[in-house]
């Protein structure tokens, strides 16, 4: 029989006595230090920007202490240095245009037009005035420039200097034009009683026509304005890169956003309360259509762009909504009715008795036949549905002009494109998404042929890319699968692409090489985490931004191949962050109970020895909620959710687990993801805790009688729905929380509960002060006073319906001084010991 092994003490107590060295090597963790300034973490590279001649890299450093940040720069060796303020108007300006062959910039800086030659670095000043310049960009024959100035846009000849304004546009009535002239008895009369009257009006008509004949022949002159009217706003003005057409978008005149809420300010300079007026609620306002112009040099009229001609833009999405909604204000109308008195006996002569006892006869009314054909119901009034448009971009020639149409309901987009010859009209591509559209993924531009355009969508469900003829004939997909394309940058010749997307693991950005004729890609970054990449202008190197789930972004920089290897270039993260050993998260997919797709989500995990194991020998735990709902926080990188990741931390030193999930609504997983929660907010979200739970229960031994939640803004909502809707949770802190979204803004809301007064049965299932009554666990709520996002009304609100309802076991704290994202260390301090106080008292 073999003997057991038996091993010097020493060897077995090694692996105990080394971790608990490493752990008393530690810095104590508290509350104190993770909520202090971030400073502390040291100062994360910002604004990364290439030299104009792809030979360095920019970045701005922040001050310890200060909000000023200073401008460095970095080699492709690694050697950096921050850039003295005398210096400062030496370094290369971010943004601008440039020739197609990359050898001139044409940029703005303070105000100011300058034009910059990149093989020799000579830079010259084209304005200095008062008047603030900006927008400069080189026309298609390249000896030419344009810019904004104020309203205006000038083309200045290089090679003159002549400057000209070719469109002048107002919104405003024609002075000249009397044909609208508006006219009365009086005005009438005078000119038919005096003959001195009648002189005096052919006098003027006499002198505005020739006016207006001189004008028009002096070809010095500046080029007559185009009046719009004065019904209008000028939304935006865009010159074609010809510069011979421009296209104008305007809005109907007037405020058509609805009435603003107001804000009390209760700490201030002035030691009174200051009100202040902050955004409309949603569904309080009306859309504001726009109207498209191209204006053509030389034509006498603009033309119309029609947009209902796009595709289903009278298909309304939302009639069986409007119809139900109608149909339940007539319902709740024919209710409030008083009630009807009783039918009159046809036998006899209606007989009635006054106060004084005397009978008085009224006629009787005929009846109704019984077979009388009841009025129909009334049909919903038809609506005319409008579109916003944005991100205007004409064709390298000036030939086509191509821009975002979005429906007001946000359930259709179009990409239109106007031949500016004819002003005919195309939808390249049109999208409808019976919930809503998703303008994260709306970049688009020109490939260099001026006649297809590339583009993002998520037509297949995913954010893809595509080409797209000009013409609306057959896209093209060059990517496809059940991942996302996050970003695109086009290649200076337009043979390739470089873009981001998450092919290998949803929850990492990697860069890809595309070729635009084949769809072949090929993968060029190597490291696996969140990344940020800017192409150097001559293509040949990459920086980026990298982080990982224990460490903040630094720059990077490799050269733009496949199998390069990259080259760290700051490294700015302090050595008192370095020295804690911070909880490294596992990124695991929880399976789903409601979907396909698993749940992904962070896990963090005490070590085994780790104390506050209860006495059934189970864990705590707590799940930690992301904001926004439309964000991905289980990603591999480092997470804007910084001081949560180091409570995290703190949380498994004192035996919890911690669980963060990126539930139905979350980014990153797709089209059918995203919108899983359209009118039932709240909903989905809580099935995906529930599997989540279930999860910790069987695989980290976890108690399900002893779990926290908290989280803020939307974090905050689900909080509330978790404890007024389920029993999973025994205690949870609601941060910044909506408590009624019939009180958000339109702009987020409406895209996911349409509005109140067409979608009431949404907003009353997806609202947690609906369900306040459900309350019995302890509940602690945290809001900022002058939060304009989420307004601290949403609070006051529920704490009236909890006091009415007369809940026990609830609190609220108010931060006077702090907006939606607190600010103050001293807020953030007081916060979280709260958010721990209630943990450790309901959970352990």
């Amino acid at each position: 029989m073999r003997r057991p092994t038996s091993f010097p003490l020493i060897l077995i107590l090694a692996p105990v006595l080394a971790a608990t060295l490493a752990v008393a090597q530690q810095p104590a963790l508290t509350l104190n230090t993770i909520m202090q300034d971030p400073d502390w973490l040291g100062a994360t590279p910002e604004s990364v920007r290439w030299t104009d001649d792809g030979s360095a890299i920019y970045y701005n450093l922040k001050r310890p202490g200060s909000t000023l940040r200073d401008l460095h720069i970095v080699g492709l060796d690694g050697v950096s240095r921050r850039i003295d303020d005398a210096d400062l108007s030496n370094a290369d300006s971010p943004g601008g245009s440039w020739t197609l062959d990359r050898s001139r910039k044409v940029f703005s800086r303070n105000g100011d037009i300058f034009l910059k030659d990149i093989a020799t670095g000579a830079t010259t000043q084209l304005t200095r005035t008062s008047d603030s310049a900006s927008a400069p960009m080189f026309l298609a024959d390249e000896s030419r420039i344009a810019y904004r100035r104020g309203q205006n846009i000038i083309v200045r000849d290089l090679a003159t200097g002549f400057e000209e304004q070719p469109f002048d546009v107002r919104a405003a009535n024609d002075p000249e034009d009397r044909k609208d002239e508006k006219t009365d008895y009086l005005k009438d009369q005078q000119h038919r009683l005096f003959e001195i009257v009648r002189k005096n009006k052919r006098n003027e008509d006499e002198q505005r026509a020739r006016r207006l004949e001189l004008r028009d022949l002096d070809g010095a002159r500046a080029p007559k304005p185009w009046y719009l009217g004065d019904k209008v706003t000028i939304a935006g003005t865009d010159l074609s890169t010809a510069g011979d057409a421009m296209l104008v978008r305007t809005t109907p005149k007037g405020n058509r956003a609805g009435k603003r809420d107001n804000m009390p300010v209760w700490v201030n300079e002035a030691g009174y309360v200051e009100n202040r007026e902050v955004r409309t609620l949603v569904g309080t306002g009306e859309p504001t259509p726009h109207s498209v112009l191209l204006l053509r040099l030389g034509a006498d009229e603009p033309i119309k762009i029609d947009l209902s001609t796009l595709p289903m833009f009278d298909d309304d999405p939302l009639a069986d909504l409007r119809a139900a909604a109608e149909a339940r204000a007539k319902a709740k109308k024919d209710a409030e009715k008083p009630a009807e008195l009783p039918a009159p006996d046809k036998s006899a002569p209606d007989k009635t008795v006054d106060d004084n006892g005397a009978a008085a006869v009224a006629a009787s009314t005929p009846a109704e036949p019984a077979d009388a054909e009841k009025k129909p119901e009334p049909k919903p009034k038809k609506i005319t549905r409008s579109v916003t448009t944005f991100n205007v971009q004409w064709s390298d020639d000036g030939s086509r002009v191509a821009f975002w149409a979005r429906s007001s309901d946000n359930k259709d987009r179009w990409l239109c494109v106007v031949d500016a010859a004819t002003g005919a009209l195309t939808a390249a591509e049109h999208l409808r998404d019976e919930a809503w559209i998703n303008f994260s993924f709306s970049q688009f531009g020109w490939m260099p042929d001026n006649e297809t355009l590339w583009l993002l969508s998520e037509r297949s469900g995913w954010s893809h890319l595509y080409l797209a003829p000009a013409d609306g004939s057959t896209i093209r997909a060059l990517t496809e699968g059940d991942w996302e394309v996050r970003s695109v940058t086009r290649s200076a010749d337009g043979s390739r692409f470089f873009v981001t997307a998450s092919r290998e693991h949803p929850g990492s950005d990697d860069l890809y090489e595309i070729d635009a004729a084949t769809g072949a890609m090929t993968r060029l970054s190597s490291l696996t985490g969140r990344n940020s990449y800017n192409i150097s202008p001559d293509e040949r190197h990459v920086a980026f931004m990298h982080s990982t789930t224990r460490a903040p972004a630094d720059l990077y920089v490799q050269p733009l191949f496949a199998g390069a290897t990259p080259r760290r270039l700051t490294d700015t993260v302090s050595d008192e962050f370095l020295a804690h050993e911070w909880a490294k998260p596992e990124v695991v997919p929880i399976l789903s109970s409601h979907s396909e797709q698993p749940i992904w989500s962070r896990i963090y995990t005490p070590s085994a020895d780790t104390p506050g194991i209860g006495s059934d020998g189970r864990r705590p735990a707590v799940m930690f909620v992301h904001g926004a709902g439309y964000l991905q926080n289980a990603h591999l990188g480092w997470s804007n959710y910084f001081r949560e990741f180091m409570f995290h931390t703190l949380l498994t030193r004192l035996g919890y687990v911690v669980i963060d999930m990126d539930y139905r609504a979350s980014a990153g997983y797709g089209r059918d993801w995203r919108t899983a929660i359209y009118r039932r907010m709240g909903e989905p979200e809580l099935e995906d805790f529930a599997d989540g739970i279930a999860w910790l229960v069987e695989h980290k031994n976890v108690d399900p009688g002893r779990v926290g939640v908290y989280g803020g803004s939307y974090g905050g909502f689900m909080t509330l729905m978790g404890l007024f809707r389920t029993d999973l949770f025994a205690a949870g802190a609601a941060l910044r929380p909506v408590t009624d979204w019939a009180h958000y803004n339109h702009g987020y809301t409406s895209n996911i509960l349409n509005t109140p007064d067409i979608d009431p049965d949404a907003y009353e299932r997806s609202s947690p002060i609906e369900f306040a009554a459900g309350l019995s666990k302890p509940l602690l709520i945290c809001h900022g006073m002058v939060d304009d996002n989420v307004f601290f009304k949403d609070t006051v609100r529920l704490a009236q319906a909890l006091i009415e309802l007369e809940k026990e076991d609830w609190e609220v704290a108010m931060y006077p001084v702090e907006p939606h994202g607190f600010r103050e260390p001293s807020s953030w301090l007081d916060e979280y010991r709260r958010i721990l106080k209630l943990f450790e008292t309901h959970l352990k």
